[in-house]
C-alpha cells in the first residue's frame, strides 16, 4: 500500500509541533497542573456580557457563521476608527498569519525576524517554502532598525516584528518604530504583531494610518480579552491586502460563537479595564516572587513577566522543568542568550501563590542538575 503523494516540500519538512501544549505535558507527567502559567491566556476570563452572549449563540450553532464578519468587523472598524475595509477577521493571528504568508511568500522568498520570536510565524513561512533570515534581540527586545536592514539586504517581501515582545515582554514606542520604518526596503510588508498591545503603557500602539501599505498590523481576543479558545484575531491593513484575504481564507472558519462573543468583548470596554488592573498586579507579585528567590525580573509590557535565571539556558530549562514536576506549567525562551529566563503568564492570587511556594523547591533542583563547570546530575 502506498503513502500519499506529498509535494517534495513537505517530504523535507519536520513535523514541528511549535509548542507543546499544556494539556500533553499533562498527559505526560499523569496530572493536571495546579498553575497554568505557561501559555499567556488569560485566567481572569472573558467579559461576564462575552460569556452570556456565546451561551446565547450556542443554540444557534446548527447554522455557519457569517462568513464576511460583517457585525464584528463593523465594531472593530468603529474602535479603531477606520472603516470595515480596513479589518479582517480570522482564526487568531495564527490563523491570519497563516493566510498572509500563503499570499506573498513562494519557495525561495526572503523572510527577517528575529531569533528567538514567535515561532509559529516561521512554522508558517517554513511550510510554504520561505527561506527565513533572523537578526539578533538588542538589549533583550527586538531590533527594528536591524531588521529593517536585514530586509534590504535579503529583499524580504516580509518583516515580522512584535510589539510588546513574547517571549521578553519587551517593547517600543509606536512613534520610534515610525521612525525606523523609514528604512524599510519599497517592497517588504512589515507584520506588526501587537497581541499584547492592550497590556502596554500608553503610546506602545503604532499611531500610523491602516491605509498605509507597508504595514499589516495584528490583533487578538487570545489575551487581554480571555477567549483564546475562541480563536479570533483580526488584522489592520490597506483596503488591497485585506481584500486579498479574500482570496485563500477559509470563508466560514469563525464560528456563530466565536462572534458573538467577540462582539460582545469589544463593547464591553468595563470589563477590559478591569482585566488590565489585575494584570498589572499581577505583574507586580510575580516581579515581588522573583526577587524575593534572588532572581531578576525583566520589565514587561504584556501578561506574562520574563525572569532571568542568572545562569544559561540548560539551568532556565531545568527550572522550568523543575516547576513542571511540581504541577506549575511555565515556558522559557529558545533563543540564546534569551534562554536564560523562564516566562510565567500573570495569574489569580491562587496560582501565583503555588508558584511563589514551588520556586525556591524549583531552584534548589534545578542547581542541582546544573553543576558548576557544565557538569549536570544524574
Amino acid at each position: 500500500m502506498t503513502e500519499p503523494r506529498y509535494t517534495p516540500l513537505v517530504r523535507s519538512l519536520p513535523a514541528t509541533v511549535p509548542f507543546v501544549g499544556p494539556e500533553t505535558q499533562a498527559r505526560r507527567r499523569g496530572a493536571p497542573f495546579t498553575a497554568r502559567l505557561g501559555a499567556n491566556e488569560s485566567v481572569f476570563g472573558p467579559s461576564p456580557k462575552a460569556i452570556a452572549a456565546m451561551q446565547a449563540a450556542a443554540a444557534e450553532t446548527w447554522m455557519y457563521g457569517d462568513a464576511e464578519n460583517y457585525d464584528l468587523r463593523g465594531a472593530l472598524a468603529a474602535l479603531h476608527g477606520v472603516g470595515p475595509q480596513n479589518i479582517m477577521v480570522g482564526e487568531g493571528i495564527d490563523g491570519l498569519l497563516g493566510y498572509l504568508v500563503r499570499l506573498l511568500v513562494g519557495p525561495g522568498d526572503a523572510v527577517v525576524t528575529s531569533d528567538g520570536a514567535y515561532p509559529t510565524f516561521n512554522y508558517h513561512v517554513a511550510g510554504y517554502g520561505g527561506v527565513l533570515h533572523k537578526v539578533p534581540y538588542r538589549d533583550d527586545a527586538e531590533d527594528p532598525e536591524a531588521l529593517f536592514a536585514r530586509a534590504a539586504e535579503v529583499d524580504a517581501k516580509i518583516v515580522y516584528l512584535a510589539n510588546p515582545d513574547n517571549p521578553m515582554g519587551s517593547w517600543h514606542s509606536g512613534a520610534s518604530i515610525a521612525a525606523a520604518m523609514d528604512a524599510l526596503p519599497e517592497g517588504s510588508l512589515l507584520v506588526l504583531d501587537e497581541a499584547y498591545v492592550e497590556c502596554a503603557p500608553e503610546g506602545t500602539a503604532l499611531a500610523l494610518e491602516a491605509d498605509d501599505p507597508r504595514v499589516i498590523r495584528m490583533r487578538t481576543f487570545s489575551k487581554v480579552h480571555g477567549m483564546a479558545g475562541a480563536r479570533v484575531g483580526y488584522a489592520l491593513g490597506a483596503p488591497g491586502l485585506i481584500s486579498a484575504f479574500n482570496k485563500v481564507r477559509n470563508h466560514f472558519g469563525m464560528s456563530r460563537i466565536s462572534q458573538a462573543g467577540a462582539l460582545a468583548a469589544v463593547q464591553d470596554r468595563g470589563w477590559l479595564a478591569h482585566v488590565q488592573t489585575r494584570i498589572a498586579e499581577a505583574r507586580d507579585r510575580i516581579a515581588e516572587i522573583a526577587r524575593e528567590n534572588g532572581l531578576e525580573p525583566l520589565p514587561s509590557a504584556t501578561n506574562f513577566v520574563a525572569i532571568d535565571c542568572g545562569r544559561d539556558g540548560a539551568f532556565a530549562q531545568a527550572v522550568v522543568a523543575a516547576l513542571i514536576e511540581r504541577g506549575i506549567f511555565v515556558r522559557m525562551p529558545f533563543a540564546a542568550p534569551q534562554n536564560r529566563c523562564i516566562r510565567v503568564s500573570c495569574g489569580r492570587k491562587s496560582d501565583l501563590d503555588a508558584f511563589a511556594a514551588a520556586l525556591p523547591g524549583a531552584l534548589e533542583a534545578a542547581r542541582g542538575r546544573n553543576l558548576p563547570g557544565g557538569a549536570t546530575s544524574a
